[in-house]
């Protein structure tokens, strides 16, 4: 039978409880050489008495014959009354306690004792009730401070709460199963849409999509979205699902002008725009580089708009952006820049003429009056300004002109254009 042992021990934060009284124990992620991982609970006298414990078993190592041959690491014993800020003092302590621990030679980082310390029990599981008016408070681990960088101590992070707007059912053994109404604590938000959450004594990877912000159906940490775009490259090749999606090739360098958090990025190709799995996206200019415990997924994770019975706690939704909207501001932006690829340079020659002479609406444009078949002008006649087309206009105008003059669509054109220059003054 093969030996089962501790291969790696995560310091993942500490948790303030409040039954049967308040006390503080640490998060401790523990993974096995089976590739199995629990989450574990270990108050700090515990944590102390099972140090004391390896030192009698190893008295050679422990520096008890002769200090020379110390290989066990040292832990400070524990304070008669533990304050949140002593336990929060004590965590890259820990940390750097439990990596050293389990780097020891397998007589000691293997044997029975340390096996045991680390092993699930029910209580990991099943942790005691929570008090009616007070729930735990999970308080995670800086990445810098887990790593032993301590040269810049920040407080303690506040992990938050969210709320689950429909039944979510796990794909992989890395994801959790979700109920609607679950309440559920953000560990991690990965920029690809797939976020890090523990429910209870549940921890795995969840759609962001999946989650609602208890204040308001707002996501606060969304970014407005930036129109000089970004350069990406995208490493995978996906078939646009839905009419605001793009359908791109592996290789192609596009522009992303709006990162939102639930992984679907709004990317610029050309003249269109559309929404695309930021997980299959690579910035210019970056070494790629494998992000620890981060699952790699082969599928982006669904949208919002794909999911059944969503059940929100809020009565007004996301206010999102349409693509038609994303694809006038660009449009505008680029003009305004000077980037627009199907904007014509401005000489001399027609330095006089209307801006709305633009190549891509020629067609639509009619010829001024009093000008010759060949199309230059008569002597002495007045220049008239060429009618722009309504597609022309339409792009001009904004989104609440737009939706007034939609009832003018069934009119004669004339009549249509009349409306549309009414509806801008």
């Amino acid at each position: 039978m093969e030996e089962i042992y501790v291969r790696h021990v995560e310091f993942l934060g500490f948790e303030k409880r409040f039954f049967p009284s308040q006390h503080y124990v640490y998060m401790l992620m523990v993974k096995w050489n089976n590739l199995s991982e629990k989450l574990i609970y270990r108050g700090y006298p515990e944590i102390y008495t099972f140090h004391k414990s390896l030192m009698e078993m190893f008295p050679i190592e422990a520096g008890d014959i002769d200090k020379k041959d110390r290989i066990i690491p040292a832990l400070p014993a524990p304070k008669w009354l533990d304050s949140q800020k002593s336990t929060e003092t004590r965590q890259s302590t820990l940390a750097e306690y439990c990596h050293s621990l389990i780097n020891l030679p397998p007589k000691i980082s293997r044997c029975q004792l340390v096996c045991n310390f680390f092993k699930v029990r029910p209580e990991d599981e099943n942790p005691p009730a929570q008090q009616p008016f007070k729930r735990n408070e999970a308080i995670v681990m800086s990445t810098d401070k887990a790593r032993g960088n301590t040269s810049e101590i920040s407080g303690p992070i506040i992990l938050e709460s969210y709320r689950v707007i429909s039944d979510y059912s796990k794909t992989s053994k890395y994801e959790i199963n979700l109920l609607t109404g679950d309440l559920v604590e953000i560990v991690e938000k990965s920029p690809n849409g797939w976020w890090f959450c523990q429910c209870d004594i549940k921890r795995g990877w969840v759609p962001a999509s999946y989650l609602e912000p208890l204040d308001g159906p707002e996501e606060p940490e969304d970014a407005d979205p930036n129109y000089a775009g970004e350069l990406y490259i995208t490493t995978q090749a996906y078939k646009a699902a839905q009419d605001d999606e793009l359908t791109l090739e592996t290789g192609e360098t596009i522009e992303v002008i709006h990162k939102l958090l639930d992984g679907w990025w709004v990317v610029r190709k050309g003249e269109e725009t559309g929404h695309f799995p930021s997980m299959f996206l690579h910035k210019t200019g970056e070494k790629k580089e494998m992000e620890e415990n981060v699952i790699r997924r082969q599928i982006p994770p669904p949208r919002r708009s794909t999911i059944r019975n969503a059940q929100s706690i809020h009565g007004k939704g996301r206010k999102g952006i349409s693509q038609n909207t994303y694809r006038r501001n660009s449009r505008r932006f680029l003009l305004q820049k000077g980037d627009w690829p199907n904007q014509p340079r401005k000489t001399s020659n027609d330095a006089t003429q209307s801006p709305l002479q633009e190549k891509e609406n020629g067609d639509n444009i009619p010829k001024p009056a009093g000008s010759s078949p060949g199309g230059e002008l008569k002597k002495g006649a007045p220049f008239i300004p060429p009618r722009p087309s309504p597609e022309l206009i339409m792009e001009r105008c904004t989104e609440n002109t737009c939706k007034k003059v939609s009832k003018c669509t069934s009119v004669s054109s004339a009549v249509w254009v009349t409306c549309l220059r009414q509806s801008c003054r």
